[in-house]
């Protein structure tokens, strides 16, 4: 560890083996390879640092270059310990030809040929709206004929069926000169870079020399040109003018998976966006991951913008481009636009993970909630208790149950509460989870991976007593807090209990809302019933007059069919009206 030296590079670890498992960048070698053995680090970091054989390490002149080699080097050995993003090369280009009279065509494909390629593009239907555009505006070739100068001049091509639909200006027969092609070559680059405006410019000033000259039906074709042009630069999202070259990078955290969305702006219109999903590995920060997804996309799209909008500010140097994280203006909204971008991505990814294997999307977020409280097990089988009564009156509770991520109605259950007087939630608590779990364990039947408690610390420690205290039994167990609006606020778990960090867009969060939710619908369903039921069986249901509504208005207002007996005919009269009260007050009177 001594050798390695106080300055900017890139390190390697080796297993046993010989075989490269991790690349790294660091602005200070020493200090950041040192980290990894004189800290405590997380689960997947100290199992990548057991298997550490072999240390080399790469010393760049800056922290840049030092990012720029670690990319290269992850695509070149896809270490296993390492983030690989999607590989360019699954993606479309624009290809404009290295030819004397060039073809703008789609391809897959980079050729080291002289050719120009532009893209990246997310998708073939993006390339090819812009393809048709510039099909449309210029008369380009789309043949594979091999045209030189000398044979035009000889006559040896002949025009095909672009040429008599007015597709193809006619270059293999001399209808236009190498020069003129070339620079209608020079305005669709133009065009593909997004710099539209200078060819908009260029455009009018043709029509304008056009109708000068009186040459209307020129000047026509050019201004359909112009029109076609300007339509597709209105449909981009246009933020600002003022902004002419950046990149906008935006994130959305989501566990285990990070998505990173990239917009590519010039003179203040979007002309890409693209979105990644990356996986975490060893437990990395936003920070690390946005700058992983930085450097990729930007060598993957090849960007030549100096300035790069972020969310956040890295602590790492890009060399030449600045950085900026704003707090207002245009380039905020450029930046929110762009995390609009990554969230609807991600749900889309969800939806179809979802619709295509369910299972597995249930079971992916049963391991994360596993690795989140560092469960033994992965908890395929969840209970929820809830408590429900009415001012201590008609207590009840109920138990929900979840396997594998979906609510199992069938062993969903009731309990009527037998051996608690009043409302005292934690002696009601102890009850049903005692009979529960005495129950299953008589039965020989399987208990439960995880334990939650439709509460905070107090109902967690009561379970806590009857599970481990009484029947002996290991089940994890966790609560659900809600805040003042009855909504789920956070998750608590050990003992004693402490707050886990879930984002209320995750799914694990959108697991225990809904866990907790069913147990509360489950739990008032059934004291409703009771309610009911007790209600009329009461002396109120016997009074000719008095109907189901006053009944229960009474029962909510004076708590018991005691105390109404007891109330004076006026606080009666105050509550249900003189003719309804006078029933009342005179059949418990007579």
């Amino acid at each position: 560890m001594s050798t390695i030296p106080n300055k900017p590079g890139v390190y390697r670890y080796f297993d046993k083996n010989g075989e490269l498992i991790y690349v790294g960048k660091a602005k200070n070698l020493k200090r950041r390879v040192s980290s990894y053995f004189n800290k405590e680090q997380s689960g997947k970091t100290r199992v990548l640092v057991s298997k550490i054989a072999d240390i080399k390490f790469i010393v760049v002149e800056s922290e840049s270059e030092a990012l720029l080699l670690e990319n290269n080097l992850i695509k070149q050995y896809k270490p296993r310990y390492n983030i690989m993003l999607k590989d360019d090369k699954t993606y479309p280009w624009i290809c404009v030809k290295n030819e004397p009279f060039p073809r703008v065509f789609l391809t897959r494909k980079k050729v080291n040929d002289g050719s120009d390629y532009f893209g990246p593009y997310p998708s073939v239907r993006t390339a090819h709206v812009l393809l048709d555009l510039l099909t449309q505006i210029y008369q380009i070739r789309s043949c594979r004929t091999p045209l030189s100068e000398s044979n035009i001049e000889k006559g040896k091509y002949r025009v095909c069926l672009d040429y008599h639909i007015h597709k193809c200006a006619g270059p293999c027969v001399g209808n236009v000169s190498r020069e003129d092609y070339q620079r209608m070559i020079q305005a669709v680059k133009e065009i593909i870079r997004g710099n539209m405006q200078v060819v908009l410019r260029d455009l009018k000033t043709q029509m304008m020399d056009h109708a000068s000259r009186l040459e209307f039906e020129e000047a026509q074709m050019i201004k359909e040109k112009y029109e076609l042009l300007e339509n597709y630069r209105s449909r981009s999202t246009v933020v600002s003018s003022t902004i002419h070259n950046v990149d906008v990078f935006s994130y959305v955290d989501a566990d285990s998976l990070f998505y990173v969305n990239y917009m590519k702006v010039v003179e203040g219109a979007v002309v890409q966006s693209h979105t990644v999903e990356i996986k975490r590995k060893l437990d990395e920060t936003p920070e690390e991951l946005l700058l992983l997804a930085v450097a990729d996309l930007r060598q993957q799209f090849e960007s030549q913008s100096h300035e790069v909008v972020l969310p956040l500010k890295l602590d790492f140097d890009l060399g030449d481009v600045e950085v900026t994280v704003p707090k207002r203006g245009d380039k905020l909204k450029l930046l929110e636009l762009s995390r609009r971008n990554a969230v609807q991505y991600k749900m889309d990814v969800e939806k179809q993970r979802t619709l295509v294997d369910p299972e597995r999307h249930q079971k992916r977020v049963l391991n994360q909630l596993k690795e989140m409280l560092h469960l033994p097990v992965v908890p395929e089988i969840i209970e929820c208790f809830d408590n429900s009564n009415f001012q201590g009156d008609y207590p009840v509770a109920a138990m929900v149950q979840f396997v594998n991520g979906k609510p199992n109605k069938n062993a969903y259950r009731h309990f009527n509460i037998k051996t608690v007087v009043g409302a005292d939630d934690y002696a009601s608590m102890k009850e049903v989870v005692r009979r529960r779990y005495s129950r299953l364990l008589e039965e020989e039947k399987p208990l439960p991976n995880l334990i939650v408690t439709d509460g905070g610390k107090g109902q967690m420690e009561v379970v806590r007593q009857v599970v481990e205290d009484e029947l002996h039994v290991d089940i994890a167990i966790a609560g659900l807090v809600k805040d003042e609006r009855h909504r789920t606020r956070e998750l608590l778990f050990g003992f004693p209990p402490r707050v886990v960090g879930i984002k209320p867009d995750s799914e694990i969060f959108r697991l225990m809302t809904h866990i907790q939710d069913e147990v509360h619908r489950f739990a008032i369903t059934h004291h409703r019933k009771k309610f009911e039921k007790g209600f009329m069986h009461s002396e109120l249901a016997d009074i000719k007059g008095i109907g189901k509504t006053t009944a229960e208005k009474l029962l909510l207002e004076l708590k018991s069919v005691k105390t109404i007996k007891e109330a004076s005919l006026e606080s009666l009269t105050s509550l249900i009206g003189p003719a309804k009260a006078k029933l009342v007050f005179d059949h418990f009177r007579c």
